[in-house]
């Protein structure tokens, strides 16, 4: 990777909170236009670094740019060029889907504010939702349309920090879809997640951080090679639990039979993960 096609860089960034390590000389490259799964375990330091990136928190060593900005040199300029989306949404539960992000266009001066919240709600499955409280929404529907206002001024690089924390398996999906959608259309996307599937399921590329040190990194293909051979078995393919749950709930939502439905759950997931 060039570093013309870098839209995250990070060099031998060092954090210590007093005796604590919180990261040990942390390297990793994005590329633009693609989704960056940082990976690791609570503590790992994940949060801590998409905080010295997004400008948040100073480094004590190394260095970093985002979008061609160095984020000490030119703090402002990142913030202009980022967006970050916390563990939970930060939605105001009072007005609906449509005022908060409306609110939003207008505190970033966006012109065409009622347009721009139109377009998001359509782009992110959630105009029939628009004139409800988003005390009425659900966890999966909150953080998608936390999602879209923090894509209000069209950022260039959007960081994620554990979006589907405390989803169930629907919303997770939802947000997964959501994630996809936003870097077919040229975001960049730093998600840290401690999900194994998720970084799987949805990331360009992974590096995964344990103890404040990034100790692989590479697509999933690549890491898996890090592994022996696995040994080939044919096996009858049983459906996840997580098929079934979706297969009755959705089932049940279309009065349909809920085997044909967890069937053609099953294969579509299958499909998904090729």
């Amino acid at each position: 990777m060039t570093q013309s096609s870098a839209a995250i860089t990070a060099r031998g960034i060092h954090k210590s909170f007093g005796d604590q390590v919180a990261l040990d000389d942390a390297e990793l490259e994005v590329a633009e236009g693609t989704i960056f799964a940082l990976l690791g375990p609570n503590g790992a330091g994940k949060t801590t670094l998409v905080k010295i990136l997004s400008t948040l928190l100073k480094a004590d060593a190394g260095t970093a740019a985002v979008a061609g900005f160095d984020v000490a040199t030119h703090p402002a300029k990142v913030r202009e060029s980022i967006s970050l989306t916390g563990q939970f949404a930060a939605v105001d539960e009072i007005l609906s889907g449509r005022e908060n992000l409306i609110l939003m266009a207008r505190l970033r001066r966006v012109k065409d504010a009622g347009q721009i919240a139109d377009d998001l709600l359509a782009r992110f499955q959630l105009t029939d939702a628009a004139k409800r409280r988003v005390a009425t929404y659900s966890g999966g529907m909150r953080r998608r349309l936390d999602i879209a206002m923090s894509l209000i001024g069209n950022p260039p690089v959007i960081f994620l920090d554990e979006p589907t924390t405390g989803l169930d398996p629907e919303g997770r999906l939802e947000v997964w879809h959501s994630v996809k959608e936003l870097a077919g259309k040229g975001t960049t996307v730093l998600l840290t997640t401690q999900y194994l599937e998720e970084a799987e399921h949805l990331a360009d590329r992974i590096a995964i951080l344990h103890q404040g040190r990034i100790i692989a990194n590479g697509t999933l293909a690549e890491l898996k090679q890090l592994l022996p051979p696995a040994k080939v078995e044919y096996v009858e393919k049983q459906p996840t639990l997580e098929d079934v749950f979706l297969a009755i709930v959705r089932a049940d939502g279309n009065h349909s039979d809920p085997a044909t439905t967890a069937a053609t759950s099953a294969a579509t997931r299958r499909e998904d993960r090729r």
